[in-house]
């Protein structure tokens, strides 16, 4: 009996099977409202065990890419309930994964009035994509205050519970890949002299005080998180304490009983390793699931469920590019090569029209 192909108690759902499909930004929704388009996508995939959505903000402070969607208005609500209950009736589970960019945004794909926010006045290397002007440099963000702070954890709760009512089945946090959450856990981007800043526990602050806002919002079976550790995305260089400050969060994180850690690893797209060690240390630390993602393949996969290493593999681009990847694998059938050119722009191609197995 395969184990990725068997089903898993998560929290208080059962999961058709231990596959899930990552979050991956898809750039398709304009106006930041999710379209019948987005519909389709999701539909298509729901094999899976479990779908995460790709990072969508909990605010309009945290709209930095073009055309990623929201779930901070009514409309963003009303637009997101018929996508979850199409997911639902093909048997996934379905998360939303929560992305405020923080410094990672140009007021160029900003609303009216929103502000780029971060720990510090510390300006991300690298570039943004705007559909008004192209490439252009990361903005500089403004330091957060003390009310921008609670304003955002406000904003994380209420954005939670718009989730439920929206019809998911929990949230991700994003505090991974050089976004606010994780901004405030580094050190680089987050140098800060108050209660949020300096010592780990001090630069963890803020990310434990979103879990438990949005736990006392939805409740702790709703609520999963994912880390990078060891990633470098977005201007987010290594550092001697890493695996020091990633232990504590563990240790926080199952203290505090969130249902699932999601560890992301882009080794295989060129970025450092997560050592071995890191990875044994969250599944030692934290009791609740663990997710591990990172160039699997079906094979990988069943391997590292079977030695214990996790509970559920996270896959992301062979998602996007085969709608039934499950049955891919189940079968050992060739699979689709994605189509980086499209990744990122409007329209259907590249994005609902990958062909499924006849």
């Amino acid at each position: 009996m395969s184990l990725l192909f068997s089903k898993f108690t998560l929290g208080k759902l059962e999961l058709q099977n231990r596959m899930v499909m990552s979050p991956m930004t898809r750039n398709r929704s304009p106006d930041n409202v999710p379209t019948d388009l987005v519909n389709q996508y999701y539909t298509q995939r729901a094999s899976a065990g479990l779908i995460i959505t790709e990072g969508t903000s909990p605010s309009p402070n945290g709209l930095g890419y073009p055309r990623i969607p929201g779930i901070f208005s009514a409309a963003q609500v009303a637009a997101w309930k018929p996508i979850t209950d199409a997911v639902h009736a093909q048997g996934a589970k379905f998360f939303i994964q929560l992305m405020h960019c923080g410094r990672i945004a140009h007021p160029l794909n900003l609303p009216a009035g929103a502000r780029i926010l971060g720990p510090s006045a510390v300006t991300a290397a690298g570039e943004m994509y705007t559909d008004a002007e192209g490439m252009k440099a990361n903005a500089a963000p403004e330091a957060m205050t003390e009310a921008d702070i609670k304003a955002a954890i406000a904003e994380f709760a209420q954005a939670a519970k718009n989730a439920v009512l929206a019809g998911f089945d929990g949230i991700e946090l994003h505090g991974a890949n050089g976004y606010l959450l994780e901004q405030f856990i580094r050190p680089n981007s987050n140098q800060r002299t108050d209660q949020y800043g300096g010592s780990i526990e001090n630069r963890a602050r803020f990310v434990l005080e979103v879990v438990d806002a949005s736990i006392a919002a939805i409740g702790k079976d709703k609520v999963g998180i994912r880390l990078s550790p060891y990633g470098v995305f977005n201007d987010m260089p290594l550092y001697p304490e890493m695996e020091a400050d990633y232990t504590y969060l563990a240790q926080q994180l199952n203290a505090r009983g969130v249902v699932y850690i999601h560890l992301v690893d882009h080794a295989p797209m060129g970025a450092p390793e997560v050592p071995q060690s890191t990875k044994a240390m969250f599944r030692k630390e934290f009791k609740g699931t663990l997710i591990l993602s990172g160039g699997y393949d079906a094979k990988r996969a069943e391997g590292d469920l079977a030695a214990g290493k996790c509970d559920l593999i996270a896959v992301g681009r062979p998602f996007l590019a085969n709608p039934d990847l499950v049955a891919r694998w189940k079968t050992g059938a060739a699979e689709n090569a994605p189509d980086f050119a499209t990744f990122y722009v409007p329209g259907a191609k590249g994005y609902t029209d990958y062909p499924a197995l006849a």
